[in-house]
């Protein structure tokens, strides 16, 4: 790869946005306000160079999948135009939530093991590093061979625990986000034979392509499982901290959840419930992940109970933003904070690159700063507008390309 150096545009560095030249050589970030000799010159004014993104938790590939209920596309096509979306929107690393249940349909066991087949095989001729956070249903005893093997895998995963299940069985009158510790003894379940509840079940069974009654059958087997939970949590956390991988614990409600968790090794608590499971991840010292479309839509989508991501971050209580359920969330997210003056920018950015970072363990990434791997985005952001990723770079090589000014003239991609 040629040397390019990038000159004139306002860089987010991890302490403030200065206007200084990048030069980018192996991959690498070598040099700031360094020499040109030999590189392809960039003209980089008026815009803005970033470090890449970095989403730690991303599920929209699933309407590459199944743009429609119940109907599938091939897998590698969903993957490629999953790729596209990711490297044009600045994203150069992605671990998608890619889940493993006990359902039938999407998010089947099944499907996991067929995604994670064809994700490896079709790495070298992805855009961005597409990872996998293996989205464990804490029921879902057959995964636990499927998972073991995907953290022998040459991109370590990082491990999310999630209990759909004891969410499903909640009794209606316990708001979701004040539900008790998931494997409470005296946890508060919700009468199988009410109405209401078989509604919401059938809305589940048709994403399942199963009937209703057949979805009713296969939920009071699985609950049957719950004795057992415990000690598949364990058997399964055990295997991620062998392998090094970061871990997360999914809509936790109680402190006595994200404690349990905590536990087990997942420093990560994704999308905290309340703003008290929140606080007590902030005392102990755990990263804290909140969805960026949150941010933008101005609150959750599960409703006003849900801590507003954008007040959390102004107060220092949300680490990482993550794209959850659309990719350009994260980009359009920092851009509302930074105009509601959240937070200076540069620490806005920290959300969405160096953070989820480290958080997943990726050290060499995620700031622009000598020796540090060269995913980059480039943008076109005039005030008061919308951001528009023209170029996106992972290890130096070119992701994403539009025909904006400041890269004309061609940046190789080889």
């Amino acid at each position: 790869m040629q040397a390019m150096v990038f000159e004139g545009a306002q860089v987010v560095l991890p302490d403030g946005i200065e206007r200084v030249s990048v030069r980018v050589e192996d991959g690498r970030i070598v040099a700031l306000d360094g020499p040109a000799d030999g590189a392809q010159r960039i003209d980089a004014r008026g815009r803005m160079l970033a470090p890449a993104l970095v989403d730690i938790h991303g599920d929209a590939f699933e309407r590459q999948l199944m743009p429609r209920p119940g109907v599938f596309v091939p897998t590698d096509v969903a993957i490629l135009e999953t790729d596209r979306q990711l490297a044009g929107n600045g994203i150069a690393t992605a671990y998608h939530a890619l889940t493993f249940s006990w359902e039938p349909g999407l998010r089947s066991t099944e499907r996991g093991r067929e995604l994670l087949r064809r994700l490896t095989a079709l790495a070298p001729r992805l855009a961005a590093e597409n990872r996998v956070q293996l989205r464990w249903e804490t029921f879902c005893f057959e995964a636990q061979p499927v998972l073991a093997e995907a953290l022998a895998g040459p991109l370590t995963p990082s491990m999310a625990f999630n209990d759909h299940t004891s969410m499903a069985m909640l009794a209606p009158e316990v708001p979701l986000q004040e539900r008790p510790f998931d494997l409470a003894p005296d946890y508060p379940v919700t009468d199988l034979a009410d109405p209401e509840f078989r509604r919401k079940m059938a809305a589940r069974a048709e994403r399942s392509n199963v009937s209703a009654d057949a979805y009713m059958s296969l939920l009071e087997r699985i609950w049957a499982r719950r004795p057992q939970v415990a000690a598949a949590i364990e058997d399964v956390s055990r295997h991620a901290r062998a392998a090094g991988a970061a871990m997360l614990s999914h809509d936790d409600s109680q402190p006595e959840t994200r404690a349990f968790y905590r536990g087990h090794g997942a420093r990560i608590s994704e999308f905290p419930m309340n703003e008290r499971v929140t606080r007590a991840a902030r005392e102990a010292g755990d990263w804290i992940v909140f969805g960026a479309p949150n941010v933008l839509r101005g609150g959750s989508h599960i409703g006003a109970a849900s801590p507003s991501a954008a007040d959390m971050v102004e107060r220092g209580l949300c680490d990482i933003l993550a794209s959850d359920y659309f990719y350009p969330a994260m980009l359009s997210a920092v851009a509302r904070l930074h105009a509601e003056r959240r937070a200076p920018l540069h620490a806005l950015w920290k959300l969405v690159s160096a953070n989820p970072a480290a958080a997943s363990g990726l050290s060499d990434r995620g700031e622009i700063a000598v020796g540090r791997r060269a995913d980059l985005v480039l943008l076109d952001w005039p005030d008061g507008a919308a951001p528009k990723p023209e170029l996106t770079l992972r290890a130096g090589r070119v992701a994403h390309r539009t025909g904006g000014r400041a890269v004309a003239g061609g940046v190789s991609d080889r």
